[in-house]
């Protein structure tokens, strides 16, 4: 496979989300990654459907669309770790790995002999990523967490959603399972570090990311805001806490998010609104009076963009520097001109669907173009193909697989 990881190989021992999302950003940046899964059951979110993909036959196959949208471009293999001759295929795969990452709950590996300490010492060069709910350590290293409950105890859904008191007022989750996909990312430059230190000494490295951990660090502005002014942040819906006005306003035939960043696009909303004098009131002159006077500048926005429709806003506010953009949806997004001529949605083979569609990679590399030539892996598709690799005999793989190791 093509792109600057084309040399490393990953060995990924993880399921659901935060891991795998990890494993595939290396994926797409051309690592060789090898998915372990249970014989006969594969990753958990191979069945979290409908939907589900299907074959060439129009018949729904056994893969999700969950699990399709975060397995692009691995190698599957069916191992039993709980066995001895299943704990011996991870250790040959560790020694020819560069970096593992496993998902388990705290101390499942160690007692199977696959912790790092055990597979430092067949691969001292090994980074190895631990990521658990809760981390390693602390009085909750032994709990089980969702991406949901963890937007819960992390403090997002205390900051999403609408006030108390209004319409659909109340606590929100967001829309992705953002929690698991910025452990992924976290996990995905964390991993990425210790390759590069790597190469000046030659040793590997242990890291420990708690998914708890990750949904504290990026409250970013919103706790920084607690910890300067020790004011509880509280939900204001769409409206942003510290820069106005950045909202979501009605048209006559749908609705348009506006962000102003600075004073000079105000003003320049104003004129476009036909108010320009507001931009003039000392009330709304500065970013900070708008946020002190939210509630008297507000309606009269309101009152101006329900004139127009959401096209003519659009177009009238690009046309004036102005940021906004219309509340898409993701059909609308995905056949957005800008998007279509990024090519985020490509084709990507598949064994067995012949091919699939796929939001791909964001990243863009000028000297190490990144490919996409192969889709999530069936379960074990490629477990002969692996153990081959390893210099296992065809009589040793088929024995394997009668006893239900592989």
């Amino acid at each position: 496979m093509a792109g600057p990881l084309s040399h490393v190989r990953v060995l990924d021992l993880s399921r659901i989300m935060a891991g795998p999302w990890a494993s595939q950003v290396l994926a797409d940046l051309g690592a060789d990654v090898i998915k372990v899964e249970r014989p006969g059951e594969g990753d958990d979110t191979r069945s979290w459907g409908p939907p589900f993909l299907a074959g060439r036959d129009g018949r729904p196959t056994d893969d999700s669309g969950y699990f399709l949208s975060v397995n692009r471009g691995k190698r599957s293999i069916t191992v039993d770790l709980a066995s001895g001759e299943g704990q011996r295929i991870v250790r040959a795969l560790a020694a020819r790995s560069d970096i593992l990452l496993e998902n388990f709950k705290v101390g499942t590996l160690a007692r199977y002999g696959l912790g790092y300490a055990d597979l430092k010492a067949v691969n001292p060069g090994l980074v190895y990523a631990s990521i658990s709910g809760f981390g390693q350590t602390g009085p909750m290293r032994q709990r089980v967490a969702y991406d949901f409950m963890i937007q819960a105890m992390g403090g997002l859904m205390s900051v999403t959603g609408e006030a108390d008191g209004r319409p659909g007022g109340g606590p929100q989750k967001v829309g992705v399972p953002i929690v698991d996909i910025m452990t992924g990312m976290y996990t995905s430059v964390a991993v990425l570090a210790a390759l590069a230190r790597r190469t000046e000494t030659g040793a590997g490295d242990y890291i420990d990311i708690a998914m708890l951990d990750v949904q504290v660090a990026f409250l970013a502005n919103q706790s920084m805001n607690y910890l300067l002014s020790h004011r509880t942040p509280a939900r204001t819906g769409n409206a942003h806490p510290n820069i106005q006005p950045q909202d979501v306003f009605a048209c006559r035939d749908g609705h348009i998010a506006l962000a102003c960043g600075n004073d000079g696009q105000f003003a320049r909303l104003c004129e476009a609104l036909g108010i320009p004098e507001l931009a003039a009131d000392e009330r709304f002159a500065s970013n900070a009076a708008r946020v002190r006077h939210l509630a008297a500048l507000t309606p009269r926005l309101s009152e101006a963009f329900a004139t127009r429709t959401m096209s003519e806003w659009v177009a009238a506010l690009g046309a004036a520097g102005v940021p906004c953009g219309p509340i898409n949806t993701i059909p609308a997004v995905l056949q957005e001109p800008q998007v279509v001529h990024r090519e985020m949605v490509r084709e990507v083979p598949h064994p067995v669907a012949g091919a699939v569609q796929q939001v791909v990679s964001p990243m863009r590399f000028a000297q190490a173009p990144v490919s996409f030539d192969r889709s999530a892996p069936l379960l074990g598709e490629h477990t002969r193909e692996i153990l081959d690799e390893l210099g296992y005999a065809s009589e040793d793989i088929q024995a394997l697989a009668a006893r239900g190791v592989v």
